[in-house]
């Protein structure tokens, strides 16, 4: 049987030498976060925090921190989760299979909400200054809650069937605030509570809201599932910890998902917004302060034995790596019956998610065809940009499944190669102009603006990709250090990028002008321009991070021998990505020095974190 509430799991992994307590105090500033990541990056257990400073209330992280440990999480229900998605795909199997398909109806049972008028998580009040103040980073623009489970009902449509349970991050202190009854709701484009929110505006409206922390983990998870309207997502977290969803009921308030620890009971003023921010975020860079909706608080709960869950998210990989990949492993045996012709989809968390999506696509249009090209996968690239949080990806590569398919699509370096070898500049570009991209993505020309860009290969190989660069590499004043980063692929340090963007196109010019035929790099189909070629070439995931996290295609893509024939853009030649640094780009997270010396102590020999991290 799944967990009922957040202790029963906090207490079964420390009963499994999962979970290690760490009773030395810890400081909610920078400091538990600097553990975080080591004890992540270590591979380590989840840790409960008993003596937080200047808190009563205890703290745990890295819950999720490995693959494994979310799989015990969710040993008694995932398999039942995926039985259910597949019934979803193909109704028929319970009768093919009954047997196979018997662990689905506890799920279904418990998925119906159950009401109740009293419940652990209203047993006790507090306020806002009470609560955790953790942050992240240093230059966070106060505390935030990282593990939110925000829920929300349509305001025309009320109730459980229309609820949204989503992860969207809260600022408790800091910026023009009011302490305690004020904290600011950030959410993005393409979030479901923004429909709760533009209907609430429609009639003037408040939006009654309610920031759930904590209860079992797979109400973490469901927070962050991209599920379809019409599936409440705590039904899921039910289905998925296989105990029935209780909600509370009081008159005149917002239903309280009532194994919660926390709960924050509040309202979004129509029209009203404050600065939120800056903020650490999992692309590794800060986001920037901006107005969001600013939620007044009415009343802050909490159960008798609550514990507040933590993680913190900066460049991937980290704890929020392993919600990824079980978002993939639940929902990627659907995408064929959402979106047709497609076959899988990998949203490349090292990228930061949104920036790189990899796609495997079916390409039959013409199969008679004697030079086989990208149509069909055309036709699935657009209905991939169409579909839900799919559509905020910048560089959507689809190679066709029918080349090669034995081709895992996880495994990206392969993928990589295969579409390299076969793509071709001139014909196979396609981008999308002022258009919209992640929020969180600083790489465009304003806040949710930005460009796509789509690379479709079908057909033969039609070059070997090099994977040593020879001799003859001469490159143009300013420009040094070619490295290799994968065969195909090769990154030269350039100068620093200017704040003239005309100038700095005409450098990138002048390499490609460089670029001839008979030198070494023309052999490379994909050069990348960057701040740091060592840097970047060291490794896979340093390779695109930098990639696809500093460049906008439409302003940063080049190529040698570039052309524009009836308004299609292509190159004759390499395709050249400016992957520099540029002035509006948000500043990379940096950890606090005197913060880490800190934590390294807690590491050492006799310290309270010895051979933890």
């Amino acid at each position: 049987m799944g967990y009922r509430n957040l202790k029963q799991c906090v207490d079964d992994l420390e009963r499994t030498g999962q979970l290690v307590r760490v009773a030395a105090p810890v400081d909610p500033h920078l400091e538990i976060a600097e553990i975080q990541r080591r004890v992540y990056a270590a591979g380590g257990p989840a840790l409960l925090f008993t003596d937080v400073q200047n808190c009563q209330f205890p703290v745990v992280c890295n819950l999720f921190g490995t693959r494994e440990r979310a799989q015990f999480l969710f040993r008694d229900g995932l398999q039942a989760v995926r039985n259910l998605i597949a019934l979803k795909t193909d109704p028929k199997l319970i009768c093919r299979h009954p047997w196979r398909y018997r662990n689905i109806w506890r799920s279904l049972w418990c998925m119906w909400p159950r009401k109740r008028r009293r419940g652990p998580v209203i047993s006790h009040q507090t306020t806002i200054d009470q609560l955790p103040q953790i942050q992240s980073w240093p230059d966070d623009g106060g505390a935030f809650i990282t593990l939110p489970e925000v829920y929300t009902e349509h305001p025309q449509r009320p109730g459980f069937r229309h609820s949204n349970l989503g992860m969207y991050r809260v600022q408790m202190s800091g910026g023009a605030y009011q302490a305690n009854r004020q904290v600011g709701l950030h959410y993005q484009i393409e979030r479901s509570i923004g429909r709760h929110h533009a209907a609430a505006l429609e009639t003037g409206e408040r939006l009654r809201v309610n920031v759930l922390v904590g209860g079992p983990p797979s109400a973490i998870l469901a927070a962050i599932m991209p599920l379809p309207d019409g599936i409440p997502e705590l039904a899921f977290a039910a289905a998925l910890s296989r105990q029935p969803v209780r909600m509370i009921h009081q008159p005149g308030c917002l239903p309280v998902f009532s194994e919660a620890d926390f709960c924050i009971s509040g309202t979004i003023v129509p029209d009203a917004q404050l600065p939120e921010g800056p903020f650490g975020d999992h692309l590794g860079y800060y986001s920037l302060t901006h107005d969001f909706p600013v939620l007044e608080v009415d009343a802050v709960w909490h159960r008798t034995d609550a514990i507040w869950p933590y993680t913190c998210v900066g460049r991937p990989p980290q704890e929020d790596t392993t919600f990824g990949e079980l978002i993939h492993e639940l929902t990627g045996p659907a995408i064929p019956t959402v979106i047709p012709g497609v076959h899988a989809v990998h949203a490349v968390d090292a990228a930061g998610v949104h920036p790189l999506l990899l796609a495997m696509g079916s390409e039959r249009y013409v199969p008679y065809a004697q030079q086989r090209q990208p149509r069909e996968l055309l036709t699935c690239a657009n209905a991939i940009l169409g579909q839900g949080q799919l559509s905020l990806a910048k560089y959507l590569m689809i190679a066709a499944r029918e080349d090669n398919p034995q081709l895992d699509i996880n495994d990206i370096a392969a993928f990589f190669s295969h579409v390299l070898s076969r793509v071709d500049w001139q014909r196979d570009l396609h981008f999308q102009t002022q258009t919209t991209i992640d929020t969180l993505d600083y790489s465009g020309h304003g806040l949710n603006s930005g460009s796509k860009l789509v690379i479709a290969a079908a057909g033969p190989a039609v070059r070997t990709l090099p994977t040593e660069l020879k001799s003859g590499c001469h490159l143009p004043d300013g420009f040094s250090e070619p490295r290799i980063c994968l065969p195909g692929v090769a990154a030269v340090q350039g100068p620093a990028y200017t704040a003239d963007s005309q100038s700095a196109t005409a450098q990138i010019s002048k390499l490609c002008d460089a670029i001839q035929p008979d030198t070494a790099l023309h052999e490379f189909p994909l050069i990348l321009v960057v701040d740091d070629s060592p840097f970047a070439a060291a490794n896979l995931n340093n390779t695109l991070w930098v990639t696809f996290t500093r460049s906008d295609p439409a302003a940063d893509v080049h190529g040698v021998r570039a052309f524009i024939e009836n308004k299609h853009w292509g190159c004759r030649g390499p395709l050249v990505i400016d992957a520099r640094i540029k002035p509006h780009h948000a500043p990379p997270l940096v950890e606090d020095p005197a913060v880490q010396r800190r934590v390294d102590q807690l590491a050492a020999v006799n310290g309270p974190l010895h051979g933890i991290i």
